[in-house]
């Protein structure tokens, strides 16, 4: 971990490269980890989200123990916080607090990228085991139940129809 020195810990440098660490593709949505909960001693985590044209990221959801910080880094995502739909651009970033349903999308024609920071850490490791369990709906409602994430399956048809979407199969 480091030296301590007057009583704090000396740590060295952690250095994330552009295409450093794992990287899952639930077709439509990517997700990059970047930053787990070790190195932020539980604090936050970081991953990042490449979003295809006009695709969905998730159905309606809502989080009982994080919140979310979403930073465009290129594109436009679209995002439902409640009854709220915002639109944000290269530079923006989108709170979606825990105890709102929520959900977001790539709400143009070329690629979007997100940073996702979630706090506090953890809930990295629910895309982990999606993804180990992907294609499996009732995988997908242990994991959910596991991470105490509400998950409306159910809105997917309403959303894409809603917004011009496209999701995958399950």
């Amino acid at each position: 971990m480091g030296d301590s020195v007057k009583g704090s810990v000396v740590r060295s440098p952690t250095v994330i490269l552009p295409d450093g660490g794992e990287s899952f593709d639930f077709g439509g949505l990517g997700v990059d980890w970047k930053l787990d909960d070790q190195k932020s001693e539980g604090r936050f985590s970081i991953v990042h989200h490449p979003i295809a044209p006009r695709a969905l990221a998730a159905p309606l959801h809502y989080h009982h123990n994080e919140d979310e910080y979403s930073y465009v880094l290129e594109g436009t995502m679209g995002a439902l916080l409640g009854e709220d739909v915002v639109s944000a651009g290269p530079g923006t970033w989108v709170m979606k607090p825990r105890g709102q349903w929520h959900t977001f999308w790539n709400a143009g024609d070329t690629p979007c990228r997100i940073i996702e920071v979630i706090s506090p850490a953890g809930f990295e490791d629910f895309f982990r085991e999606l993804a180990a369990a992907w294609g499996d709906v009732e995988a997908l409602s242990a994991v959910s139940a596991k991470y105490s994430l509400e998950m409306d399956l159910e809105s997917v048809p309403g959303l894409c129809d809603r917004f011009g979407l496209t999701y995958p199969e399950l």
